[in-house]
């Protein structure tokens, strides 16, 4: 499998050539493996990690068909429909089907939110033979009447587990039953976690099922590296890091993560004051600003991006050899998506993760997720050997007794009480401590609604 060529595969000779062109010869293992079978026309459950071109995968199948079939779309009509959870990433699947279908004639539109609508309402008129789009505001044109889905013939969830993530199942829900029951649909996702397999069950008829990579795997090529630190190290070790690679690795693209919108937007300001190239893309941007950030960094004016969660899974973009996890995810998920940034189509990265005392529970969740520890980085000056030990620490936490009220002495929690500031802040010290890591509390409402 892995010897067999593009031109090997039953395409039509419009991609064949725009592949050819593009240097694009051997596909990716989730390509090899999907594609023929869904050139059969059947429905597929499908799982691989980030940057193995999950894309190409549904997009050249869908594009043969479109070559192959002579029909239009009619007024307000979709032929296929695929909905991602992020304006970025439905942004670069359009791009993907624009590359590929270069020599085909078809029409694609893209609907996403922070953007006017009008624009989106004029190309939905006329009909789409593909139409990328992001439930919300997809649903929104629905409820005015400027789609009509009720002839789609293929529909394609891409990052299904980051939809379920961010709460669109409600929203996934409601546009299914607009679609007609005879259709093909594609799910594919980065993990298999119990919801997304009751979602295929739910949503896919007798589908094939292929599987790249076990459930949380991240890439082989990425070096993957844990600091232990102090919370006020935090910036000074990040300013020495970037520093050094920067006269070191002048060509190469640094992508930082952080937690939430006002830290993302901070750090790159501090940056910016301490001389480096950088600029940050997070929620509280604009469509048009972020879209501008992300086209100045793929053409390298900007070395290094600060980044929300936001943009874990639509950023691809050549070069980026370095991951920073600023702040650890909330979401164990988010970490390999995240890291998934670098060392994309086969080549090399490197990814460090940041940990204070308090987020060590939050790395204990990511370790159980990928099924292995994360090395520690040793050489700075930032190093806490208490933290360290904390996360190595084999023994068990105990469990507050039963009967016992809440107003504990301080003298209790050196026994193993959970410390009430720290549950107030994520539960840190017990949900490492247990099976499940308790990160069901902190998923967002429509996970934790789908649950139910």
């Amino acid at each position: 499998m892995n010897e067999r060529k593009f031109e090997q595969l039953e395409l039509s000779a419009p991609i064949q050539r725009a592949l050819s062109e593009r240097g694009y010869t051997k596909p990716s293992p989730i390509q090899a493996k999907a594609i023929p079978l869904l050139l059969k026309g059947g429905d597929l459950l499908a799982c691989a990690q980030t940057g193995t071109g999950k894309t190409a995968a549904f997009a050249l199948p869908l594009l043969h068909n479109i070559a192959s079939c002579g029909r239009k779309p009619f007024r307000r009509g979709v032929r296929h429909l695929v909905l991602t959870p992020t304006r970025e990433l439905a942004g670069q699947v359009a791009d993907s089907f624009k590359i590929y279908g270069k020599y085909i004639k078809f029409s694609t539109g893209l609907v996403y939110g922070g953007v006017s609508e009008k624009p989106q309402i004029k190309q939905l008129f006329q009909g789409l033979d593909v139409l990328v789009a992001c439930p919300g505001r997809l649903i929104d044109l629905m409820d005015q009447g400027h789609v009509d889905l009720s002839q789609v013939e293929t529909f394609i969830l891409d990052e299904a587990d980051r939809m379920l993530d961010m709460g669109f199942i409600r929203d996934i829900r409601k546009i299914e039953s607009k679609l007609p029951k005879k259709r093909q649909t594609l799910l594919f996702s980065a993990t298999m976690a119990t919801e997304i397999t009751k979602l295929g069950q739910a949503m896919l008829y007798k589908p094939d099922e292929v599987r790249i990579a076990p459930q949380g795997s991240t890439a082989e090529k990425v070096d993957q590296q844990v600091l232990f630190l102090g919370k006020n190290a935090k910036q000074k070790l990040i300013l020495d890091m970037l520093h050094r690679r920067f006269d070191d690795n002048q060509e190469e693209l640094s992508l930082i993560f952080t937690r939430t919108k006002h830290g993302a937007k901070n750090l790159a300001k501090k940056f910016i004051q301490e001389g480096l190239s950088a600029d940050s893309i997070h929620g509280n941007k604009s469509q048009s600003a972020r879209e501008k950030t992300l086209d100045r960094y793929r053409q390298g004016e900007i070395d290094i991006l600060v980044a929300t969660d936001v943009a874990a899974r639509g950023i691809d973009v050549k070069n980026i050899t370095l991951v920073v996890n600023y702040d650890l995810p909330m979401e164990p998920d988010a970490y390999v998506h995240r890291i998934g940034r670098t060392a994309r189509a086969g080549k090399s990265g490197q990814a460090i993760s940041f940990c204070t005392e308090e987020e060590v529970a939050l790395l204990r969740q990511v370790e159980r997720l990928i099924k292995k520890p994360i090395p520690v980085k040793r050489d700075h000056d930032y190093h806490l050997q208490e933290v360290e030990d904390l996360h190595t620490s084999k023994r068990p936490v105990k469990k507050p007794a039963q009967g016992r009220r809440s107003g504990a002495s301080a003298g209790s929690r050196s026994r193993g009480r959970p410390n009430r500031t720290a549950n107030k802040r994520g539960k840190p010290f017990r949900s490492g401590a247990g099976g499940n890591g308790g990160s069901s509390e902190r998923t967002s409402s429509g996970r934790r609604n789908y649950q139910r």
